[in-house]
């Protein structure tokens, strides 16, 4: 479940110009291109920018459409095709990848992810079954505990995220990086909020560089509206359009006088993604149109569409959010029936669920 050697070529530790020289020099050498894609798909997964993913995309583009490709590459190309959104084709290339060499113990784990992130619940218990008999219970236990608190049973996942963020074998930054960021999860699905504050704090002390940490910390403390602690955590040169947004919000629960700056600051943004034809519903956009109040309508446009191919709790807040704003439930509807099938819920959600039930006129 955790993962390893997706994350064993740092780009910080090899030279990511070499890789990109080599690959420039050779594009239809199948191993030079999926080093060279490794490396930038995770240098987009660690700095949370997305640009790299276009970056890895084009040195698998001689074999994107391919039906028959040894294991890693299409490992590597299911990895790339899940970061544009494309969950069902990155799903059908692990599958062929595990079929390939089952060994492989990040085959299994990055396929659990997204059969929970696109609410194949049963598919992913089987996932997370055979991770623990091929890979160890500790292997197993970490996908486990992540079922449990997407399935409404945080309490019981904490102890096992507390025990497993400890283990010797387990101190590496990269797997520290996804058990703390569950371990946080557990304990903000709880409600317990300081603790997860606490466990996010920690770990960015340490990992001052993981994307994930800081922003899931800054979108707790705004949350909160612990406004000063998010905008100064969200600081950056070039912020990533989530943390700009998240900036955004916490200048305007603070009134410092930044908010129109940041706002045109993201709105060139948008427009210039709108120039180079980028389609992807991405949820920093949703956020500024539903939470920050930018356009209602076409947020919750795009939020049901995001709905329409992934179930993550953020996403499920925000379709709720723009529902009700819109005076339209019936249209986040389909987040109580979720909800319903996985069992999972969280305070903040828990709150708009119930204010959508009693706009549909319904009780569950």
């Amino acid at each position: 479940m955790l993962p390893a050697s997706v994350h064993a070529q740092n780009p910080q530790a090899r030279s990511l110009r070499e890789l990109e020289q080599a690959w420039r020099q050779n594009r239809n050498d199948m191993p030079v291109a999926l080093r060279y894609a490794r490396a930038v798909f995770l240098l987009g997964l660690t700095e949370g920018d997305l640009r790299w993913y276009g970056a890895a995309k084009a040195a698998l583009q001689p074999w994107w459409s391919a039906t028959t490709l040894p294991a890693d590459a299409h490992f590597l190309r299911a990895l790339v095709k899940q970061g544009f959104h494309d969950f069902k084709g990155g799903i059908d290339d692990l599958g062929a990848a595990i079929e390939l060499d089952p060994t492989q113990s990040e085959y299994w784990s990055w396929r659990f992810s997204l059969q929970l992130l696109t609410s194949r619940m049963e598919a992913a218990r089987a996932d997370c079954a055979a991770i623990a008999q091929r890979f160890g219970s500790d292997e197993g236990q970490a996908c486990a505990a992540t079922l449990l608190y997407r399935t409404g049973q945080p309490q019981q996942a904490i102890p096992l995220f507390n025990r497993l963020v400890d283990l010797p074998d387990y101190q590496g930054p990269y797997t520290q990086d996804w058990l703390r960021y569950h371990q946080g999860e557990a304990y903000r699905v709880a409600g317990q909020y300081e603790q997860a504050i606490a466990v996010w704090e920690k770990h960015l002390q340490a990992r001052p560089s993981s994307h994930l940490i800081r922003l899931t910390l800054v979108e707790l403390l705004n949350q909160q509206s612990q406004f000063s602690k998010a905008r100064r955590l969200a600081e950056a040169p070039s912020p990533t359009d989530a943390l700009l947004v998240q900036s955004l919000l916490a200048s305007r629960g603070l009134n410092d006088g930044q908010t129109q700056r940041l706002a045109e600051q993201f709105e060139n943004r948008m427009n210039n993604q709108a120039l180079r034809g980028e389609s992807l519903i991405e949820r920093p956009t949703m956020v500024y149109l539903i939470t920050y109040g930018r356009d209602n309508a076409q947020g919750l446009k795009l939020a049901a569409d995001n709905w329409s191919t992934q179930n993550e709790p953020a996403d499920a807040v925000l379709l709720v959010q723009a529902a009700l704003k819109a005076q339209q439930p019936k249209l986040a509807e389909p987040v109580l029936t979720w909800m319903t099938a996985t069992g999972y819920t969280d305070p903040v959600l828990k709150a708009l669920a119930t204010e959508l039930q009693t706009r549909l006129g319904t009780s569950r």
